[in-house]
């Protein structure tokens, strides 16, 4: 025994310290969350080349039944796993049972392979293009060939270790039979898997008559793997069961605190680097101690199939497992059959099969809960409205101090903020309540909005960030729309006629033309100003000012104290999407960076300029880099108070050259996007006072729950909206003020219709706003330079970026 096992088997005989030790490490990283893959069990093959003495899956070949699976019963399952709501496909088979039994072997060759491995590869395959269910294969020992071959067709695969007792395999003994379950080989494929990149599924089998010495060798074992390869997603503690006409059938199992002892023991052993799990099936009522000993996971659980390894426990009901779950202080949460840390890195998981595990997940990596998407016309998620409509909540343990210091208006740090973000459940409400209560306190029951016109005045960009539908130009010639670039002329009429339909505000953004130098965007500012003196001009995102200014060879505190002077008002917090630049390496890595963006806004506060703080999220980016935004943001505001609002803003993914391309997730929840406002709110409190919803991203009822999370803002009318449309939203161009003011006063709120800086709009400008005429017509003359391919011309001017692309680096 080494001396690691002795230490070991010492700290961890007193078991209600060692699960209070347990539990408390679980905690830490995985919060009041308990995980379940829903999934739908296809057992390929019965026929196996092994014999063990406790095992009821396997059996010989029978007159009359098939060897395998034939592949439309493969797809008869399959189809109804995905009818009942499973993410995963389960294939379980026997190893290799084409080298022992003759049909076999037949089988395989009717069916057009020649080995089990080759057939399991086709039918995953077939399952996840024909059902979009994510596969999970348990097929026994591989080779790295094996494993590179099925790797393609799967998002994880799966073996358990049971035991490192080699004795085990002797005459008499539950292996003995096996010989795929021999440790070494076993533990070959497990490093094989590793060194291919698989996420992987491994664990141990207790009670077949093995010590406890020998399950923390087994555990150590698959630790020391992990440590070199980081691909074991979970560690099943599994307690055998004695099952009749089996050699094991009078064997004694483990007691219930034999299962908890190894539990523990597990959790301890790999601390917070993976998930522990139990299956709940095998275990009687009470089974929700489990939790106390430190699992976070469930392991998957299906509505449709039975347990085909252990079919005499059925699977507990969903609604079973969240009450058992819920006694013991977690909220049962939904997630795929690839673990959420393995979600993030595309290194893991095969381009084939990547955008479908995207769109399937949430920011967290967990399985996305329902279809709503930001800017499409559809019903809200009836359970997140149940769950918002929950009178005073109580906050979980975890939650209940962040909370608190968020509302007294302390500085909340990164994990705080994180930990707000992954909020489930009764938390979520919790969260939405505190951040409402902040939002009474610091502006009342007001909610205000201003009459505004959107003015995009031109679509050509020589820019293409991945989440942009609205860029045209020789890159982005394939996109909807036809590129244009309105006059000088054509922006001063819009912005005269919003003044006569009562607008205080006209906000002005476009793509980067590459004709364009600063002098233009002075130019716009000097014509507007002269012909509507009275109108805010709100424009010019950060990547803009660089441009204007790199064009004239100015300094950026120059260029925009020149745009002051011409009539500039404030700037959009635009350009920022998520500042962090992990992610925007990947969304707009020739954009300006997350510091350059910063230093933009923080000169444009010096020279007395104002400007909105937004964040664009839902797309490769996670709670932590919204966090790290979060707190860039309020740094920022700490030193300057410039920023007038914070203003969340939905990543619409319809139309999106990244989601188009299955390389980002399709927007936000409409949890994180509630999320987003209430957080918003509390984790920039004192330092923001406003929050914005923008009812063309969430809609009109999505704008409604946002305003009782935290957000106290409707933002604008808009007039004209042309960049979020063309990411395929659908919620329109304009809400005028009746229906501005209607929305507000179904909430029993009070109206406030504001300028820009939010002050109080003129009495003659809320007379005009009610009483405006329809807008006229509006025809965009196609900039045909650019509707095509690059020309000689297009080539003329070659522009600087603010960085280079990440690949230059």
């Amino acid at each position: 025994m080494s001396p690691e096992v002795e230490s070991i088997l010492a700290e961890t005989a007193d078991l209600p310290a060692l699960m209070e030790r347990a539990a408390a490490l679980r905690d830490a990283t995985f919060g009041e969350r308990v995980t379940f893959s829903r999934k739908v069990f296809i057992p390929l093959t019965h026929l196996c080349r092994d014999t063990c003495g406790y095992c009821t899956f396997v059996h010989p070949p029978r007159r009359g039944e098939a060897a395998y699976l034939s592949p439309e019963q493969v797809l008869e399952i399959a189809h109804a796993g995905r009818a009942a709501g499973c993410a995963e496909a389960l294939f379980t088979l026997g190893d290799k049972p084409e080298l022992k039994w003759k049909p076999a072997a037949e089988a395989l060759a009717t069916l057009g392979h020649v080995t089990t491995l080759d057939y399991l590869a086709a039918m995953a395959e077939r399952v996840f293009r024909e059902t979009g269910l994510l596969p999970h294969l348990n097929p026994g020992l591989m080779t790295a060939t094996d494993l590179a071959k099925l790797r393609r067709v799967s998002v994880s695969m799966g073996i358990m270790l049971e035991t490192m007792a080699e004795r085990l395999g002797e005459r008499g003994g539950p292996h003995f039979g096996a010989p795929d379950k021999i440790p070494a080989a076993r533990l070959a494929t497990i490093r094989a898997a590793g060194e291919a990149g698989v996420p992987f599924t491994s664990g141990i089998l207790i009670g077949i008559g093995e010590t406890r010495a020998e399950r923390i060798e087994a555990l150590l074992a698959l630790r020391d793997l992990h440590r070199a390869h980081g691909h074991l997603q979970e560690i099943i503690i599994q307690n055998f069961r004695a099952k009749p006409n089996t050699r094991m059938a009078d064997a004694p199992e483990p007691s219930f605190e034999e299962l908890l002892w190894t539990v523990a023991v597990a959790r301890l052993i790999f601390g917070d680097t993976l998930s522990v799990q139990a299956p709940p099936n095998l275990q009687e009522p009470g089974y929700g101690r489990l939790i106390e000993a430190g699992i976070d996971d469930w392991g998957g659980v299906s509505p449709v199939t039975p347990d085909h390894v252990n079919p005499e426990r059925p699977w507990p009901a969903l609604a079973g497992l969240a009450t058992e779950s819920a006694k013991h202080g977690k909220v049962l949460t939904e997630r795929l059959a690839v673990y959420p840390r393995y979600v993030h890195d595309k290194a893991w998981i095969d381009s084939a099969l990547r955008p479908r595990v995207l769109a399937m997940s949430e920011a967290s990596g967990l399985r996305r809960d329902n279809d709503w998407r930001p800017g499409l016309v559809m019903a809200l998620p009836e359970g997140d409205i149940a769950t918002l409509a929950q009178p005073a909540v109580r906050p979980g343990a975890s939650l209940a101090p962040i909370l608190d210091r968020a509302t007294r208006g302390a500085d909340l740090g990164e994990d705080d903020i994180v930990r707000l973000f992954v909020a489930r459940g009764s938390d979520f409400a919790a969260v939405a309540q505190a951040a409402d209560a902040v939002r009474r306190d610091v502006v009342g029951d007001t909610v205000s909005y201003a009459v505004v016109r959107n003015i995009n005045y031109t679509n050509i960009c020589y820019f293409r960030c991945g989440f942009c539908a609205f860029s045209k130009g020789k890159l982005a010639a394939n996109l909807r729309g036809s590129p244009y670039d309105l006059t000088v002329q054509e922006i001063v009429r819009r912005a005269a006629e919003a003044w006569e339909r009562g607008a205080t505000e006209v906000c002005m953004q476009g793509g980067i033309h590459p004709d364009y130098s600063g002098q233009h965007y002075l130019d716009v500012c000097h014509a507007v100003r002269e012909r509507i003196p009275g109108m805010h001009v709100h424009a010019f995102s950060p990547l803009e000012v660089w441009h204007g200014a790199t064009t004239l060879g100015r300094s950026i505190p120059d260029f925009l104290a020149e745009l002051r002077d011409a009539g500039l008002g404030s700037l959009p917090g635009t350009a920022a999407e998520v500042l962090d630049d992990e992610v925007r390496d990947v969304l707009c890595p020739d954009k300006v960076s997350t510091d350059q963006w910063l230093d933009i806004m923080r000169a444009a506060h010096k020279v007395g300029l104002r400007s909105t703080a937004t964040i664009m999220f839902g797309h490769v980016d996670r709670p932590i880099h919204w966090a790290r935004h979060l707190l860039r943001l309020r740094n920022l505001q700490k030193e300057t108070g410039g920023f007038t609002e914070l203003v969340p803003l939905p990543f619409v993914a319809a139309e999106a050259p990244i989601a188009l391309k299955g390389q980002a997730r399709l927007g936000p929840t409409f949890r994180e996007a509630v999320l987003m406002h209430a957080i918003g709110r509390l984790a920039l409190h004192p330092h923001f006072r406003n929050i914005q919803t923008s009812w063309v991203k969430m809609g009109v009822e999505g704008a409604k729950l946002c305003l009782q999370a935290g957000a106290n803002d409707l933002g604008g009318t808009l007039m004209n909206e042309s960049i979020t449309r063309a990411a395929g939203a659908e919620h329109g161009e304009e809400l005028p003020p009746e229906a501005m003011e209607r929305l507000i006063a179904d909430l029993g709120r009070t109206v406030r219709v504001r300028t820009t800086l939010y002050g109080d709009a003129a009495a003659d400008r809320r007379a005009a706003a009610h009483a405006a005429a329809p807008l006229a017509p509006i025809t965009l003359e196609v900039a045909s330079r650019w509707a095509g391919t690059a020309t000689e011309g297009d080539k003329r001017r070659v522009l600087p970026k603010p960085r280079q692309p990440v690949a230059a680096r």
